[in-house]
């Protein structure tokens, strides 16, 4: 039975926003070898600041920002919407699971929706704080933003496409309500990244087939790692490390202490001359999955190998939800989600068309997953629908909105 919200005031929507030397063959890695090095660049306070209330669980929500720069939250346990304040009106918005980083014309708002996991690989620890609006980044054009699975540790990377300015965010500075700039280098106008990874970043160079990433200390300082990544494209942090899609394959950019590494996984045959656009999965997951043409690859980080499915319809985006059965959901361009297993793409369980007005309009919808359920955002339906992707793509529940949708970001992950 779907439960339907008649009166929450949420604005759900469209999730947007969407390295010198390197191997040349993939290696295989140690998962713990892994996990204890995404554990050290978190620090050792187990994401825990001051004044926040460590939780027995997860306060999941999805916090939302309209078309006027409405701030609204809607807490998923206990179904209730708060209004958090008012930005100027959004063009895009990312989230790395606990704050909002919203473009408009003044640069970047964030926005901290206050709830947020930390991963110690075992376990975790789950926070409720105060939400707050921090303030604006300033800059010039459209900007990319890369983030880290830690919200209180790192560093959060802009890459502003109309001044070239590379800005790379003190993340526990943000934890604490403050917005500090660890660097802002500038370089040749037009799109780019900066991408965090541990205590460093990585940031594009150049463009087209000649473009390049670039070793940065905290502080700016190059490191002297320079790596190629030809139309260098979206990019993904994973428990293991970054993911940065290239024409010829990905780059995945690992950290110490003192240093940070870069390692080339070349796309499997067939598969060449096209970066992936976009990379999403579960947040924290080593799977992440990410389309090319007609076909869907996913890039396991741990085991530096990709898997080639072919696309059951016409999609406009994909997520690896990388669970114990290897599920693969999928916006098709119909307005249907499909659950995929992700051995053969073999497609396991669908919906209806729920959200076919949205992608008709160009309002792309965007799923948010987690382990057990996923949020789907009708932008023009005014609509999200809570589905039990393992339950045969069930919908649990349904919210209405008041507003038009514009974006939303699952938060408290």
């Amino acid at each position: 039975m779907h439960h339907r919200l008649t009166r929450a005031v949420l604005a759900p929507a469209l999730l947007t926003l969407a390295l010198s030397g390197c191997s040349a063959e993939p290696a295989p890695i140690d998962d713990r070898a892994a996990d204890e090095t995404a554990v050290d660049a978190s620090g050792d306070g187990h994401g825990a600041i001051d004044g926040a209330e460590e939780l027995a669980e997860p306060r999941l929500g999805l916090t939302s920002v309209d078309a006027a720069g409405t701030v609204t939250h809607l807490d998923l346990l206990d179904e209730t919407t708060t209004e958090l304040g008012r930005v100027d009106p959004p063009r895009a918005v990312h989230t790395d699971g606990r704050y909002l980083f919203v473009q408009n014309d003044s640069g970047v708002e964030i926005v901290d929706s206050g709830v947020w996991t930390w991963d110690h690989v075992d376990h975790f620890h789950y926070y409720r704080a105060q939400p707050r609006l921090l303030g604006t980044v300033p800059g010039d054009g459209d900007v990319t933003v890369s983030t880290t699975n830690s919200s209180t540790s790192g560093g959060t990377g802009l890459y502003f496409a109309g001044s070239g300015d590379a800005v790379l965010l003190d993340t526990e500075a943000l934890s604490r309500g403050e917005i500090r700039e660890l660097f802002r280098v500038t370089g040749a106008p037009g799109p780019g990244r900066t991408v965090p990874v541990g205590s460093f970043a990585l940031v594009t160079e150049g463009s087209g087939a000649s473009r390049t990433v670039v070793g940065r200390a905290a502080d700016g300082t190059p490191t002297g790692l320079v790596d190629s990544c030809p139309d260098a494209g979206g990019t993904r942090t994973t428990r293991v490390g970054a993911v940065i899609g290239c024409a010829d394959g990905a780059l995945l950019a690992t950290a110490t202490d003192d240093d940070v590494t870069t390692q080339r996984i070349p796309y499997p045959e067939g598969v060449a001359g096209v970066s992936v656009a976009e990379f999403d999965n579960r947040e924290g997951r080593p799977t992440v999955a990410g389309l090319v043409g007609d076909e869907i690859l996913l890039l396991d980080t741990r085991d530096r190998s990709w898997t080639r499915l072919p696309a059951p319809a016409p999609l406009v985006h994909v997520t690896a939800v990388d669970d114990g059965d290897d599920h693969v959901l999928a916006v098709a361009r119909d307005g249907r989600v499909l659950v995929l297993r992700g051995t053969d793409g073999a497609v396991v369980a669908e919906t209806a068309p729920l959200v076919a007005a949205s992608v008709a309009a160009g309002a792309t919808p965007t799923l948010v997953a987690d382990q057990q359920r996923a949020y789907l955002s009708g932008p023009v339906e005014k609509t999200l629908y809570e589905l039990d992707f393992a339950d045969d793509a069930r919908i649990a529940r349904t919210f209405d909105t008041v507003t038009e949708p514009v974006f939303t970001a699952g938060t408290g992950r």
